[in-house]
């Protein structure tokens, strides 16, 4: 009765996607979970943008959620939200106004944190805002919108995670 899924892979293939894996973990790039409120979409592409720049030293595989997802379900918002953390190893919380109130960005963060990955809070400007309990009481530090500022925390919270 074999029941043959037609996706076969031969040596050359498993080869190939072995080399890549290996290539991606050697290259210094840490997989990144962006958190941050619906309103800040357009800073977040900038920081997207900035990080695809090859002029910088701040290389990161982003696995935050580019698209709403078409639901009013949040369970079914939780359970795709929790795949994308899955696959990275720290998670970068853009604090503004709005993330500090938003309900999703803390439950994020509190996901992350229960899966053992690392944290990071982002913020712009000079001077730090006030920062939401669910930063603070976890002991996440807060660092600048600053590319050598990010990708030391970054490298520092991927190596504390659990």
């Amino acid at each position: 009765m074999g029941g043959g899924l037609g996706n076969s892979f031969n040596i050359g293939d498993l080869k190939s996607l072995e080399e890549k894996a290996k290539k991606e973990l050697s290259s210094g790039k840490k997989n990144i979970f962006i958190s941050f409120s619906h309103e800040d979409m357009d800073e977040v592409n900038l920081l997207r943008g900035q990080a695809k720049n090859d002029s910088n030293d701040l290389e990161f595989s982003d696995y935050s959620v580019k698209e709403a997802f078409n639901s009013e379900n949040a369970d079914y918002i939780k359970r795709k939200i929790t795949e994308k953390i899955e696959k990275t190893s720290v998670t970068l919380v853009y604090i503004t106004k709005d993330a500090a109130k938003s309900d999703w960005v803390k439950w994020e963060v509190e996901k992350s944190l229960k899966m053992g990955k690392g944290v990071v809070a982002v913020y712009q400007g000079d001077k730090a805002p006030s920062m939401p309990k669910f930063i603070t009481d976890n002991g996440i530090k807060a660092v600048q919108w600053n590319h050598d500022a990010m990708t030391k925390a970054i490298d520092e919270a991927s190596k504390k995670r659990n």
